[in-house]
């Protein structure tokens, strides 16, 4: 489905009835990473998965993409929708949207998924590979995103899930270059939400993988052990959603539920 705005298309797909549940894609991936788990959470709920600016089907704005912005494009769909509360799952940089949504619009939050994502903001190191990145990408597209996105599985993964792999390393290639470069720029200026997270109302969980390139999970047990929030760790990387499938979904549906 589409529901224009600001001059774009943003792309959105509902299923189910019941109870809302929202679902935001990673940097580099769409709505589609979500098949599994709108199939099994559908059944009970109503299942609403929008691709986010510069990704997917969905436009570009500009060529910086901050997280309010993003938030601000979901915020328009679910209105739409005439959406007043609902779950939300965030995998990766759509966990970072999830929380930028969830502080401006915490009544509107019943609870909060972060799926390999982080309440933290990006390190300085962190953002200096994010603009090296964006220098490389201009020239070098596709070897650049074949990296980037390798980086993400361990060397046994991509041969255990290969099928998968390939099939999301090619959504991840269909994004545009002014999306892949907002997105980065965006992730960049993103602010932190620790104590936000923490002190939250709703209910929360925060699912990671054990090898994940991206994420200090030991690290992030340590806070969440600290404010009493649901954790669960994987055994796998970055990517729980093709590692990890069968644990993940029943992660997330006992969240639901």
């Amino acid at each position: 489905m589409i529901l224009e705005y600001k001059g774009i298309n943003i792309f959105y797909n509902v299923a189910g009835q019941g109870k809302p549940v929202v679902l935001l894609h990673g940097f580099l991936e769409d709505y589609s990473m979500w098949n599994d788990a709108e199939t099994i959470l559908s059944k009970n709920h109503k299942v609403i998965s929008i691709d986010l600016l510069g990704h997917g089907k969905t436009g570009c704005i500009g060529y910086v993409h901050t997280m309010s912005q993003m938030a601000d494009a979901v915020k328009a769909v679910l209105d739409y929708l005439k959406v007043t509360k609902s779950s939300f799952i965030g995998h990766s940089m759509g966990g970072y949207v999830a929380l930028d949504f969830a502080k401006r619009f915490t009544k509107n939050i019943e609870g909060l998924c972060l799926l390999n994502s982080t309440y933290e903001a990006d390190d300085e190191e962190r953002k200096r590979l994010r603009t090296r990145a964006n220098k490389m990408i201009q020239t070098n597209f596709k070897n650049m995103v074949r990296m980037s996105f390798a980086n993400l599985f361990s060397a046994e993964s991509k041969i255990t899930y290969q099928t998968e792999y390939e099939a999301a390393l090619q959504i991840a290639l269909n994004t545009s270059l002014q999306g892949y470069m907002a997105g980065q720029e965006g992730m960049k200026l993103r602010e932190d939400l620790s104590t936000f997270f923490a002190e939250a109302p709703f209910k929360k969980i925060i699912l990671l993988g054990k090898k994940d390139p991206v994420l200090d999970s030991k690290k992030m047990v340590q806070f969440t052990e600290k404010h009493n929030i649901k954790t669960h760790v994987f055994s796998q990387g970055h990517m729980s959603h093709i590692e990890n499938k069968a644990q993940y979904l029943q992660e997330i549906v006992h969240f639901i539920e």
